[in-house]
């Protein structure tokens, strides 16, 4: 089999030469580098912040507010699925440079469009813009932490994730502070994302000079691979990315994922506002510094799920991790709407367990990748599954913000504004729990065969 994501042959600053780490080099270095890209990229899961201040300035609805966070996440899947191939020709350091460079521009855009009145500048500075550097830089760091680390590959794709789902923890009360320094008027606004823009490329540039690949044949020291893996996969043989794409365990995994997803991102990008509209007709009303805070623990719970949950994918099985993520995800989503606002305390825990089950939902799905379709073109599957969290992206603030939108129009407040749109997330996981469910083994015509023997020449056993 030949590998279509061979390095090419490049020179200079970005090249793969100039990387390959020395034999003294730590490896304890590297996770760094992958969390200085991801942790900033992460900043997204925190822009809930900005739609209380961008509707108010700029006299938006909820839905046109969520427009630069949906659009972002749609090009965060479409250049992760488009580009992998590119980020691995070209190596980590290549694609942390371009993901900072788009990641940081969108946000100078974006101060741009607030300060002269253009939304629309917003929306492609952060949405277009931004989102590409969130799809580069979130599949940057992926390849490069497993092969340093082949002895915990469970342990490093949660590094590698962890990040961008903690992102949120560093911008939500970072952002709020400087919108109630300098104001949440455009002027306030502007000058919020200009600083993000300027220290959020200082802050990636420490990944693009730390990041180094092991050297060919590289292996931890004292470690030895082990001999047979059978018993933890579905299948040991190897499928291409273009024959992934033509299986149904594709595009039922691909289901799952849009669901969870779908189910999570709703709440996140709504977050802030949605649980100050929750309890509004309470005795004690959610304040917008609470309600940012709120934010964080998200963040915080994003993160932690996606270390925790896809540790333990490996001791249950990922079919059975996904069975948790969707159907107790399920039930806390149901709990939310039977309880209403009579409990603060309890909407909290259920949030923070739907984004626990969130960020581990996306920790997981690599190795759930690796024991349908084996480990041969892995990356190349994943980004194109990635179209799932694009589709998703759309589709969770979609929902939450039109029927609060239109629940507020009809003069409803409170619970009533989302309850509808509880039961349909729900549904959802419900959807992706069954296609969970019917996800076999990869039939035998997908899998690559063995090269053929040269003439002459004794077949290797």
């Amino acid at each position: 089999m030949t590998d279509s994501t061979q390095p090419a042959s490049r020179t200079g600053f970005f090249s793969r030469s100039r990387i390959v780490a020395p034999p003294t080099w730590s490896r304890w270095l590297v996770p760094p580098a992958a969390l200085s890209v991801h942790l900033a990229i992460g900043q997204a899961y925190a822009w809930s912040v900005f739609k209380p201040p961008l509707e108010s300035s700029l006299h938006l609805s909820g839905t046109q507010s969520a427009l630069p966070f949906q659009l972002g996440i749609v090009m965060l899947g479409l250049s992760a699925a488009f580009g992998g191939t590119l980020v691995e020709r070209n190596g980590p350091r290549w694609a942390m440079f371009v993901s900072m460079v788009c990641f940081s521009s969108g946000f100078l855009l974006s101060a741009l469009g607030v300060a002269t009145g253009q939304y629309w500048l917003v929306v492609l500075g952060y949405g277009v813009v931004g989102g590409i550097g969130l799809g580069i830089g979130y599949i940057s760091p992926v390849s490069t932490l497993i092969k340093w680390f082949p002895d915990r590959p469970g342990m490093a794709t949660g590094i590698a994730i962890m990040g961008f789902g903690g992102g949120a923890l560093i911008a939500s009360p970072w952002s709020a502070q400087m919108l109630g320094a300098f104001g949440s008027d455009t002027g306030g606004i502007a000058t919020t994302f200009l600083i993000h823009g300027l220290v959020y490329a200082v802050f990636m540039t420490m990944g693009v000079l730390l990041v180094r690949v092991p050297a060919d044949g590289w292996t931890p020291p004292g470690w030895t691979p082990p001999a047979v893996q059978a018993r933890k996969l579905i299948t040991t043989a190897d499928v291409s990315a273009r024959n992934a794409i033509r299986t149904p365990q594709f595009y039922l995994l691909w289901i799952v994922l849009c669901c969870n997803v779908t189910a999570g991102i709703g709440i996140l990008e709504k977050a802030a506002p949605m649980i100050r509209d929750f309890f509004s007709g309470t005795a004690t009303p959610v304040a917008v510094g609470a309600a940012a805070g709120f934010v964080a623990l998200l963040s915080l719970a994003n993160m932690a799920g996606r270390f925790i949950w896809s540790s333990t994918s490996d001791l249950i099985g990922r079919k059975n991790m996904y069975r948790v993520y969707l159907g107790v995800g399920a039930l806390l989503y149901l709990v939310i709407s039977l309880a209403g606002d009579s409990s603060r305390p309890l909407f909290i825990m259920c949030a923070l367990g739907i984004l626990s089950f969130y960020g581990g939902g996306f920790a997981t799905v690599p190795a759930y990748l690796k024991d349908l379709f084996g480990t041969y073109q892995v990356g190349a599957i994943h980004g194109r599954l990635l179209t799932a969290w694009s589709t998703a992206g759309v589709l969770g603030p979609l929902i939450v913000n039109a029927i609060a939108d239109a629940q507020k129009a009809a003069g409803r407040s409170g619970p009533a504004l989302y309850t509808t749109s509880l039961y349909i997330m729900i549904g959802l996981l419900l959807v992706g729990l069954l296609a969970n469910e019917l996800i076999r083994p990869v039939s035998e015509r997908y899998h690559e065969q063995p090269p053929a023997p040269v003439e002459g020449q004794e077949v290797a056993r």
